[in-house]
């Protein structure tokens, strides 16, 4: 049993009260399905901006009998009396709600700066008055902006390259300041490129894998934005979770440091990520093999290159990740390729063979 494993069978022989904020969204809805999964009772919040309420209900369907341990508010952040309310009783935080996105924050800086700021001193103050043991809040490795060294150590970082980046670099400062003055312990995860099911597709300001996957399902176009030469580590969505949840459970001696990257340590292009994703995806939809790129110019604040050192996080928290990128890939792209295929999107194009072995896989899992 390796330390991830113990620290579950912890949480089900003493079950926590935690609230998760972004409940709604790709990460949080992950987060709620495992806690719940575990027997934990979980307070959700969420304005509904980016996440969704089908993420509520496919998540709820996955839990069975557990989901009777979910409560749903809805409110945002920036209302401080909500966040008060939603934190009586917490014993843990998971904060996870943000506007999250480089682009987006180009183009609204104050709205990044009030949901992702803001928001986040007003749980600071609220789980601080509310007793609230810990927080574990949702970082990103823009905070490392222009520090040019790789692979990127917690204790080296450079200038933001972006009003997002800013916000998050600015939350650590919070954090810690808050650690120092009102013994409040909160934990920093600065995620690299995760991904996974329930990763919105849509939108201006969606991120990579999601829109390349329904793009190829759909057989429509995929576009890069550069050369294709930029490198990030990308991170499966379960890592994330498991991430989270030794930070949550982590002992006070143990915890030598505020932040930790979170991550797999390996670097992939994002010519090499369209090779993964193209084959995964060719199983349910045979043209796709001869799909290519379209190249636009490089968008401003993106960074060239990432690639985390999570020794930190591996030493300190016990993190060890359990999927690597063509690992992950397999169970987002059979994801999306069942969801397509319900809802009838897909076309002609899709292999019903492939469809009906991934039903069988997801049917397996929801009863595990």
């Amino acid at each position: 049993m390796n330390h991830y494993h113990e620290v579950c069978e912890r949480l089900r022989s003493s079950p926590q009260r935690i609230l998760i904020t972004g409940v709604a969204g790709f990460i949080g809805s992950h987060l709620a399905e495992a806690l719940l999964g575990l027997g934990q009772s979980i307070i959700g919040f969420d304005n509904l901006q980016t996440g969704s309420r089908d993420n509520l209900k496919d998540l709820l369907g996955r839990v069975g009998d557990n989901a009777s341990r979910f409560r749903f508010i809805e409110g945002d952040l920036r209302d401080y009396h909500a966040l008060s309310d939603a934190t009586q009783g917490i014993n843990l935080v998971l904060h996870q709600a943000a506007l999250a996105s480089v682009p987006r924050s180009m183009e609204f800086p104050m709205d990044t700066h009030s949901a992702n700021v803001t928001g986040f001193v007003n749980l600071l103050v609220a789980a601080e008055k509310a007793g609230v043991q810990r927080i574990v809040y949702a970082s990103s490795s823009s905070v490392y902006g222009d520090e040019t060294s790789q692979p990127k150590t917690e204790s080296r970082i450079g200038r933001p390259l972006s009003p997002y980046a800013a916000s998050k670099r600015v939350d650590e400062i919070y954090a810690a300041t808050f650690k120092q003055s009102q013994r409040l312990r909160s934990v920093g995860l600065r995620y690299f490129n995760v991904f996974g099911p329930r990763q919105n597709p849509l939108g201006p300001y969606s991120a990579v894998i999601p829109r390349w996957v329904e793009n190829l399902l759909k057989g429509e176009p995929c576009v890069v934005f550069g050369d294709g030469s930029a490198s990030r580590d990308f991170c499966f969505i379960e890592n994330v979770v498991q991430a989270n949840l030794l930070a949550a459970c982590a002992p006070e001696e143990a915890l030598r440091h505020d932040v930790f990257n979170v991550a797999c340590g390996s670097r992939t292009t994002l010519l090499e990520l369209f090779s993964v994703i193209r084959a995964g995806v060719t199983a349910y939809r045979p043209d796709a093999e001869h799909a290519v790129l379209s190249f636009k110019a490089p968008r401003q604040g993106d960074v060239l290159h990432s690639l985390a050192s999570v020794d930190r996080a591996r030493e300190e928290l016990g993190y060890q990740p359990s999927h690597d990128l063509r690992g992950g890939m397999n169970k987002t792209i059979g994801w999306y390729a069942q969801g397509l295929a319900s809802e009838g999107l897909a076309g002609e194009g899709l292999a019903g063979e492939a469809l009906a072995s991934e039903a069988r896989v997801v049917g397996a899992q929801a009863v595990a």
